[in-house]
């Protein structure tokens, strides 16, 4: 498929998706989280590829937010309509690991597109922050749940009540990010992560995710039970066994997913 607002490449086992609007900081309008949306379910159809990482073209923003001139023609019925939540959640679901190399700027939309994915690495020069009190709306790609989920509820109320932007380093306290690494290094810092990854076993990762996401929604002992379950149904795949005999025998496992 053509994108017009995305590039979708891909390096051996590795899928790159760069939002590709640089002229306007990598804004996100509909056409645009229609793609993300496309782009996530080609990721998922595609069985070779096992880790996706999404960043932003340019040197000043991975996602400087949503396109506000589309953003002041929309109706509450468009908002009720198609919402970018539907996107984010597809992402965050999709059991393959997603890794956002955060260039720059990710604000409103991009700091919810970040969030969706399940490790953020940040440039020294990225900049986050949910603004859209400042246009008197709320965030609305799922930052007010998500973003509690990460840095708790009282920093989280701070940041969207105030608008603040903050700097990598203070994303990485918080746990907003996992990890700040010197501009020049954020894409071979995302790839050396996705590359740990790609070496261990994708049926483990893949139900690792799914527990851990399934798990966040409910009570411990649900949370659990998932587990159990995740557990048992992987002590009856192949890669289990080849894992086990790997460490036995002191040589590295060959996965194959089955």
């Amino acid at each position: 498929m053509s994108y017009r607002g995305i590039i979708l490449e891909r390096r051996d086992r590795i899928a790159i998706l760069t939002v590709n609007r640089p002229e306007v900081l990598n804004a996100l309008d509909p056409p645009t989280w229609e793609e993300i949306g496309a782009a996530v379910r080609d990721v998922e159809r595609d069985p070779d590829i096992r880790v996706l990482i999404v960043t932003g073209a340019g040197e000043k923003a991975f996602v400087a937010g949503s396109d506000i001139r589309s953003l002041r023609e929309r109706s509450m019925w468009d908002v009720l309509r198609y919402s970018s939540q539907d996107v984010l959640t597809e992402l965050e679901n999709m059991p393959k690991p997603v890794i956002a190399a955060v260039n720059g700027y990710a604000l409103g939309g991009g700091c919810e597109l970040a969030m969706a994915c399940d490790i953020r690495i940040a440039a020294d020069t990225a900049r986050f922050g949910q603004p859209e009190v400042n246009l008197g709306i709320i965030p609305g790609a799922g930052g007010t749940q998500r973003l509690a989920r990460l840095v708790g509820l009282g920093k989280a109320k701070e940041l969207i009540f105030t608008g603040d932007i903050i700097d990598a380093y203070e994303a990485e306290r918080i746990g907003l990010v996992n990890k700040v690494v010197p501009r020049d290094q954020l894409m071979d810092a995302a790839f050396q992560m996705a590359e740990k990854i790609l070496a261990k076993g994708p049926l483990a990762v893949a139900m690792a995710k799914r527990v851990i996401q399934g798990g966040s929604n409910v009570d411990l002992p649900s949370g659990l039970a998932m587990e159990k379950l995740g557990q048992t149904i992987l002590f009856a795949t192949e890669d289990r066994r080849e894992g086990m005999d790997a460490f036995l025998e002191k040589r590295k496992a060959r996965f194959q997913g089955r």
